[in-house]
């Protein structure tokens, strides 16, 4: 002690007295206590200035982190301020953050990672949901800690980074849907604690690693939606503990290996569209655990193993569009669970087993365009849980079974395509789920016996080519939500025309032709939504009500080969959006009224064979339908038929026909004296360079030198070079400006090919740009069409658009499309659909430019014969029914195309190659939709849709007489 008190104290070189000892030690104790306490200050503070940096790398539009601010309050000692923040979670003393949730913030931009150090203690980072890109962090991979890593919805791209074997805790890995490319990352096979793994939705390339297989405790692996490719690694089925796997929508080779059958725990497997071949191997009835196998969309065949029936546990099982051959087994009645059974599209035979029937569970069964043949189970709908059926397109006999709405559940029974028989099942007629019934194109008699006042929710009938009978119910004013209504081809239907009929709210189309269907139009009272009237070839008489003006929203209404009398009502010019309307073969008298020639919408007045009177109103509209539109009418006149004799009456006086002699005389000696100079010319001059021109509808009558001229001034109007361009423009004498077309030619074929495109000069259409003419000489012919300014979809594929204008244009160019396909005779395949093709008029409406210009190289290149000249009976040939396919194919892809903006621009590779529900995400967010709406609805339609027109099998694909039909479910103002 003593010691102590008397030792000399040294500081700083100072020597202290005992006395001051105390004092200094004070001094020091202090310094040393403020020192620690600057140290944990800043050492606390250090996630707050490191999320300050992050946030400076965000892109933050929307304010989202607006509360990531350092106030001027003080902060408890210890204390993170960070934690009191948005997304950030801290231990329970705020002294550590241990949770950043950054999900759905709307965040954008690329983060360089270098902030992550800082987080040692981080067990969960939440990125989701937002607009990131560029590459992944690696400094990511410092979060020792880690636990969940959820990246998901955003554009990250490059490849996935090195490293992640470092996160040895980590138990889930959400990378769904980002932009990663190169080769699924190996070093991830080395966490022995992932039990969550989702790589979809990008664009990884290569086989999937052997090494995948090694996971000890993985649930659940997606790696759809990419573009893996190589054989699926036998060593999968070594993931005992997997219990969701899909791995489909890639490029595999190979068959499925049936080592995936020892994947004991699986419940859920997926592996659609992974263009898999070879048969199902019997070995995946071990999966006594699985509940859903969907295998659709692939190039399986082969026969179904009747050992899936011991997967008793099977709820879903999509088999559909492959090559499976035979019948269902017998032993499928065994799978008690099952819900959904769907082998649609695939080459199955023989009868469906009469335990289907007997499935308690069964809710959807879908085994259209097969070669199903025998009756349906007896029994079908006895389990009251059945909602969907679809048998369409098979070679089914027999009758509806009794009991197929018994449960009162079923709201969709398609059965169209078969040779089904006998009158409509009683369950049918008080339905009352009932939503769409497609029975068309079987054999089908007796009355319609639909009970419409307990059918509240029926919006879709189509019951046309049968043997029904009895008339048009007359209770059908009670199915208020009928939209689409077809009786056609029921020959022996008769009765009365309902006057009931024009009463439903919401209906669109009506179809009843070649019904014999009597009496008279009834007075058209609330037809204010109908767009499409198809009442040909009946018995019907008298006049068109005028209460037609009621109908402002009709399209199309044929009323051919009818006894209807009296004036064509003028109210029918009024309407603002009719564009096809046939009133020939009937009694109608009078003139034409002049409205129709201001009409901007109209394509088609066809009043052939009819009583009409008077002049054709001289409007080009009616030049271009042709002469056949208005023949049989002996007391009409005017273009395009012949001239009307009033035209020369104006000359009057009692020498008028002395005149017209006169007059002819004359014009026929000026005609000769021009053939002989201009035969002499030719001789004297050869024939090789001679131009000749043919105009169509809408082009004045100029001659070849007019034409050449327009090309070039400078140039001898005979001894004009070709033009190098092959589509140019050029100014007409009169200024039209038309585009022009150079095609070369041998003079062999000259005839052949200039038939053709006078076929395709007739063609008419809001959806086509018209062929005016064509010059010609042996060597070349130059195409000439109306030029439109507005540029072509190609060009304007990125453009923002609201959902309203692209469904708008998608329906336009399948208008155009079904045009040539359907409305002529034989089919024309367009050959060349794409964005550069399709242009747009003064008012934004697409017009299909270079249709049939394939099938004139083809004639050009090789002798195949004229549609025209093929058999009747065949309608075309099997080279046209194939580019018809590929119109549809390439309909898909533009599809496609118009709701991505242009993203989706491979389709035959990145649709087939992601999942429907990732490609609708994608698409959602292009459209800036990001909740549900009727909008939202749409989209998905629209691109199911396009996934049936871009099918493998031109076969599968649907025809543009049925793409329009679904485009009605969308929008059915369309069904014109």
């Amino acid at each position: 002690m003593q010691f102590i008190e008397t030792r000399t104290c040294f500081f700083s070189g100072f020597l202290f007295s005992p006395v001051s000892m105390g004092v200094l030690r004070c001094l020091c104790l202090n310094l040393l206590v403020f020192l620690l306490l600057c140290v944990a200050a800043s050492s606390t503070d250090r996630y707050s200035e490191a999320l300050l940096s992050l946030k400076s790398e965000f892109v933050d539009d929307f304010g989202s982190l607006s509360d990531w601010i350092v106030g001027s309050e003080e902060n408890p000692f210890g204390k993170v301020h960070g934690c009191s923040w948005s997304g950030i979670k801290c231990d329970k003393n705020s002294t550590i953050v241990i949770g950043i949730d950054l999900s759905m913030k709307r965040l954008g931009g690329a983060i360089s990672g270098e902030q992550f150090h800082v987080f040692k203690e981080l067990v969960d980072l939440n990125l989701s949901h937002n607009y990131l890109s560029g590459k992944l962090p690696v400094g990511i991979f410092n979060l020792t800690n880690l636990r969940s890593l959820d990246i998901s919805r955003n554009n990250f791209s490059g490849h996935f980074p090195l490293g992640i074997s470092g996160l040895q805790n980590l138990v889930v890995l959400d990378a769904f849907s980002n932009s990663f490319s190169g080769s699924l990352p190996v070093d991830l096979s080395e966490l022995e604690n992932l039990k969550f793994l989702n790589f979809a939705g990008s664009y990884f390339r290569g086989p999937i690693p052997s090494e995948y297989g090694s996971f000890k405790k993985l649930e659940f692996i997606h790696l759809a939606g990419n573009f893996l490719s190589g054989d699926l690694p036998p060593e999968l089925g070594k993931l005992k503990t997997v219990t969701h796997m899909e791995i489909g929508y890639n490029s595999f080779q190979g068959n499925l290996p049936w080592e995936l059958g020892n994947m004991s725990n699986l419940q859920y497997l997926d592996i659609a569209s992974g263009n898999l071949s070879g048969s199902i191997p019997k070995e995946f009835s071990n999966l006594t655990k699985l509940e859903s196998l969907f295998l659709f969309r692939n190039q399986l065949s082969g026969f179904l193993p009747e050992e899936l029936s011991k997967i008793t546990s099977l709820v879903n099982l999509d088999l559909s569009d492959n090559h499976i051959s035979g019948p269902i087994p017998e032993s499928f009645s065994e799978l008690k669970n099952l819900r959904l059974l769907s082998v649609m599209y695939n080459e199955i035979t023989g009868s469906v087993p009469k335990g289907i029937g007997e499935l308690p569970s069964l809710e959807t069964l879908l085994i259209w365009s097969n070669q199903f043949s025998g009756s349906l189970p007896n029994n079908l709908g006895s389990n009251k849980k059945l909602k969907w059926v679809d048998v369409s397109t098979n070679n089914f006999v027999g009758v509806i079974p009794p009991d197929i709405c018994k449960g009162g559940l079923l709201h969709k029974l398609i059965l169209f395509s078969n040779k089904f028989s006998g009158g409509l099942s009683p369950s049918l007629s008080n339905c009352s789920s009932l939503v769409r019934l497609r029975l068309e194109d079987n054999m089908f008699s007796g009355d319609i016996s639909l009970k419409f006042n307990d059918l509240p929710d029926i919006s879709y009938i189509d019951l046309s080519r049968n043997n029904f009978s009895g008339g048009v119910p007359l209770d059908i004013s009670k199915a208020s939500n009928l939209q689409y209504l077809n009786i056609s081809h029921n020959p022996q239907l008769g009765g009365l025309f309902p006057a009931e009929a024009w009463t439903l709210p919401l209906l669109q189309n009506f179809s009843a032709s070649d019904c014999g269907i009597r009496g008279n139009l009834p007075k058209f009272q609330v037809c204010k939504s109908i767009s499409t009237i198809e009442l040909n070839n009946n018995k019907l008489s008298g006049k068109v009500p005028e209460s037609i003006a009621n109908c402002q929203a009709l399209v199309r209404m044929d009323l051919s080969h009818n006894n209807l009398s009296g004036h064509i009502p003028e109210e029918l010019a009024h309407l603002p959006s009719i564009s096809i309307l046939d009133l020939s073969y009937n009694s109608f008298n009078g003139s034409i009224p002049n409205k129709f020639g201001d009409s901007s919408s109209l394509l088609l007045l066809n009043v052939s064979s009819n009583d009409i009177s008077g002049s054709i109103p001289e409007k080009d509209v009616f030049r271009s339908m042709g002469s056949s539109a208005f023949g049989g009418n002996p007391k009409l006149c005017g273009a395009p038929l012949r001239p009307c004799s009033g035209s020369l009456a104006m000359l009057g006086g009692k020498g008028m026909g002395k005149l017209i002699l006169i007059l002819i005389l004359c014009a026929c000696l000026a005609i000769i004296t021009m053939i002989s100079i201009v035969w002499i010319f030719f001789i004297r001059r050869g024939s090789k360079g001679k131009w000749k021109m043919v105009s169509f509808t809408g082009l004045p009558p100029f001659t070849a030198n007019d034409i050449l001229r327009s090309f070039d001034s400078t140039e001898s109007k005979e001894a004009i070079l070709p033009l190098s361009a092959s589509i140019f423009k050029a100014v007409l004498p009169t200024g039209i400006m038309v585009s022009i077309k150079k095609i070369d030619w041998e003079a062999k074929r000259m005839k052949t090919i200039s038939e053709f495109i006078t076929q395709l000069g007739s063609l008419r259409h809001r959806n086509l740009v018209r062929l005016l003419g064509f010059c010609h000489n042996k060597q070349m012919v130059y195409l000439l069409y109306d030029y439109l300014p507005n540029g072509n979809l190609a060009e304007k594929i990125s453009m923002k658009r609201e959902w309203p204008t692209k469904l708008k244009l998608i329906i336009s160019i399948a208008r155009g499309i079904h045009f040539l396909h359907h409305d002529c005779y034989p089919p024309i395949p367009h050959g060349d659909l794409k964005p550069n093709n399709i242009i747009f008029d003064e008012n934004m409406e697409p017009r299909l430019a270079e249709f049939g210009l394939r099938f004139l190289q083809q004639l050009n290149e090789d002798p195949l014969p004229l549609p025209s000249t093929v058999n009747k009976e065949d309608k075309f040939n099997n080279a046209t029914e194939e580019e018809l396919w590929m119109d549809v194919h390439s309909f898909g892809e533009i599809i496609l195309e118009i709701i991505s903006n242009g993203r989706l621009t491979t389709a035959g590779s990145s649709t087939q190659n992601k999942a429907r529900d990732l490609l609708l995400r994608e698409i959602y967010k292009e459209n800036g939709i990001s909740s549900p709406n009727s909008s939202q609805e749409e989209i998905r339609q629209v691109l199911d849709l396009a996934l049936l027109c871009t099918r493998s099998r031109p076969s599968n694909r649907p025809s543009m007489e049925d793409i329009l039909k679904l485009l009605s479910d969308i929008k059915p103002e369309v069904k014109s």
